[in-house]
């Protein structure tokens, strides 16, 4: 038996296995449903709507998620391209919000070079179905921008792993969801960003700054639960984010595409330690010795 608690958790029962005994009990999941992303467009005698994408995806600030895979994919390059955005109810969805259409103003065309591939994405791999590694490596709007000259100090990186946990309300109770938060450079939590997918939470917090007006972040420190990927790097660019700090490992080509956009990108911060794999020379971290 499953009972849905919001739109997000779920609660089902389970048979806990301890030692030798056993019993029956309640456990809480992370929801993951689909969502499918479209666009409604009118522009140089052409009206008609696009299916962009559909991703599996934690239901919640789903417009913020549509908006920001839009933008981290180069679709819009703006908020002021979009008149609205909006579920769309379809019958046989069972009156679930899972198709999100942004419609762009009048005149506005979408870049739609890249969106011809159709592509799937799931929660555990948002690269998965793109034709290749090149055809993600979008031109960032903020490449080439020179970043302010900041000082981190280690001890605020330190801290910054427990308060993006403390602030994840559904990791709290469901032990298997991903968050992407923003911070200041004196380690104040702007907000923050969960789902099952860490490049969806990654996206949902794109969308809401690009919403705010906030890009480019390249005046915070961007914090990711997990591992640093190629794509989340490649995210973490598209919105002019100078530094990147992840509690896992980044990989290769993560590396590769920071040292590209000269983002400094720290991997396993975590129990009062991190590794720096680069470092922009506009990016001072206090108190190394």
């Amino acid at each position: 038996m499953t009972q849905l608690i919001d739109s997000s958790i779920q609660k089902v029962q389970i048979q806990r296995f301890s030692d030798l005994d056993s019993d029956s009990r309640e456990d809480l999941l992370a929801v993951e449903e689909p969502l499918e992303i479209r666009i409604s467009f009118s522009y140089a005698n052409q009206v008609g709507m696009k299916s962009i994408s559909v991703t599996m995806r934690t239901p919640g600030n789903d417009k913020d998620l549509a908006l920001g895979f839009l933008f981290t994919e180069g679709i819009i390059d703006s908020f002021d391209q979009v008149k609205s955005v909006s579920y769309l109810k379809v019958d046989c969805s069972n009156n679930k919000e899972n198709i999100v259409v942004v419609e762009l103003n009048e005149g506005v065309e979408p870049n739609l070079g890249t969106a011809d591939r159709n592509f799937y994405t799931t929660s555990s791999c948002g690269v998965c179905g793109k034709g290749s590694i090149q055809s993600i490596k979008t031109v960032s709007k903020f490449q080439g921008m020179v970043p302010e000259i900041q000082s981190f100090g280690a001890k605020v990186l330190f801290d910054l792993p427990e308060k993006l946990r403390s602030a994840q309300d559904n990791f709290e109770v469901s032990g298997g969801i991903h968050a992407s938060g923003i911070f200041t450079s004196d380690g104040e939590l702007m907000f923050l960003r969960e789902d099952v997918g860490r490049h969806n939470a990654l996206d949902k917090l794109i969308g809401h700054a690009l919403q705010e007006g906030l890009l480019p972040l390249n005046r915070f420190v961007l914090l990711l639960s997990g591992r640093a990927s190629f794509e989340l790097i490649q995210k973490a660019a598209m919105a002019g984010i100078s530094i990147v700090a992840a509690i896992g490992a980044p990989s290769s080509l993560a590396l590769e595409l920071a040292k590209e956009f000269n983002i400094t990108l720290i991997g396993f911060l975590k129990n009062n330690r991190f590794n720096i794999y680069n470092q922009n020379e506009n990016i001072h971290i206090d108190g190394m010795l």
